[in-house]
């Protein structure tokens, strides 16, 4: 029972449920998005190309190489990953922003250890956390070693 009530907990974590909802409904819209594709953004490539049976492309050596279908490719990506930005990323971003957490935005400025080098210490430490140095801020906002 223990094993099960942990599974429990694991499945229900915030983090893991909104992956798995954003991915469902990013399934969702990659159908969509591929069948508008091939029903109307294809016809209206191969139309602008030669408007032939072969579509957009070229003969090399009796191979086929269609461009129209690559082109197709492209504007498929670039509308689902527009979908994807605007109808799930913005929202879950201005949700988050309700609820006081920054998420998809720039990082937080940081600062280095001058004794032993490492990066992304908290602007606000006044300690290493890897070789415990004592670290002061100065004036300009720099770091300074205590002498």
């Amino acid at each position: 029972m223990s094993a099960f009530r942990g599974f429990k907990n694991f499945l229900m974590q915030g983090d893991l449920v909104v992956i798995a909802v954003g991915l469902s409904i990013a399934l969702a819209f990659s159908t969509l998005v591929q069948e508008f594709t091939f029903a109307v953004i294809t016809p209206l490539v191969n139309a602008a190309g030669s408007g032939g049976a072969n579509g957009l492309g070229f003969t090399v050596n009796g191979q086929r190489i269609q461009i129209g279908v690559l082109i197709s490719a492209v504007i498929y990506f670039i509308v689902f990953v527009a979908v994807v930005y605007f109808a799930i990323v913005v929202p879950y971003r201005i949700y988050q922003r309700r609820r006081g957490v920054a998420v998809f935005t720039a990082p937080a400025p940081t600062k280095a250890c001058p004794a032993c080098l490492s990066d992304g210490l908290p602007l606000e430490a006044t300690k290493c956390r890897y070789c415990a140095t004592p670290l002061t801020v100065a004036e300009s906002g720099g770091l300074a070693a205590p002498a």
